[in-house]
């Protein structure tokens, strides 16, 4: 089955074959192959999902990225975070507080799979891109169990992709129970963690993993919209608040819109 003519002409009318090559074709996986606990298989590119990153990253004008799981998704949301420094870094320079802007930070606990993905970077989307090896242990989040990376970046991300890590990857155990046993499921906490620092505004996109999107969706405490997407199966929250402060409203009617703030 081919990929529909709009996923075809974004990905060339925006070079994203010179990143990542392209088929054209979509390649499915069976239910063996998509999780693998020994963490060598790199899975064919989805192009729906990658264009869809894109997209996002562009429409929404997002300056700060924080991905969990590194991957081709790594390379194309650096392309897009290189189109919005094109067009918006004057802006943002000037006009908002973004320490952080126009930087991609990546989170994995597997050192090969973050050699590889550098390697695979363009010289000129290098220095966007923020590669962080962190461990990751089982624990708790309000007595519920689920897992975290450490050590996490120190950023205020407007854009958040939940990717990782594996159900596979986590050290130790809570009472006896570990997401390693092959018939649990991922269930990162993390952004449950610095959800009080993030600003309205901010997107989370959750790519499957809907065990643990139900987890987030029923633990989140502030004012998030969230929809699930069957086409991709994907989970899209964002927060709905009144903005704080100058800098955060000057943000948010920028990069989303006067028309965001009226539907508050």
């Amino acid at each position: 089955m081919e990929y529909d003519t709009d996923v075809i002409d974004y990905v060339r009318t925006h070079g994203l074959d010179r990143l990542v090559p392209f088929e054209g074709q979509k390649v499915a996986k069976g239910v063996s192959e998509r999780v693998d606990p020994n963490f060598q298989v790199a899975y064919p590119p989805e192009w729906d999902d990658l264009v869809r990153l894109h997209r996002l990253v562009v429409d929404r004008r997002v300056t700060t990225i924080l991905e969990f799981g590194v991957g081709k998704s790594t390379l194309v949301m650096a392309h897009a975070l290189a189109l919005n420094r094109d067009h918006h870094a004057d802006f943002v320079k000037t006009k908002l507080r973004r320490h952080n802007a126009f930087e991609l930070h990546s989170v994995d606990d597997l050192e090969k799979w973050i050699t590889i993905t550098r390697s695979q970077l363009p010289e000129d989307l290098r220095p966007l891109v923020t590669f962080h090896l962190a461990k990751v242990t089982m624990g708790t989040f309000q007595d519920r169990i689920c897992t975290y990376y450490d050590p996490l970046p120190d950023l205020t991300p407007d854009f958040i992709y939940l990717d990782g890590p594996s159900q596979a990857s986590a050290a130790g155990d809570v009472r006896g129970i570990s997401t390693r046993h092959p018939d649990r499921l991922p269930m990162a906490a993390d952004i449950l963690a610095f959800e009080p620092f993030l600003l309205p505004g901010t997107m989370i996109l959750v790519d499957g993993r809907s065990a643990n999107a139900r987890f987030l969706r029923n633990n989140l405490q502030r004012a998030w919209t969230y929809e699930h997407r069957d086409e991709g199966d994907i989970h899209l929250f964002e927060l709905r608040e009144q903005p704080l402060g100058k800098y955060n409203r000057a943000q948010i009617e920028y990069c989303l819109g006067n028309s965001w703030l009226d539907t508050l």
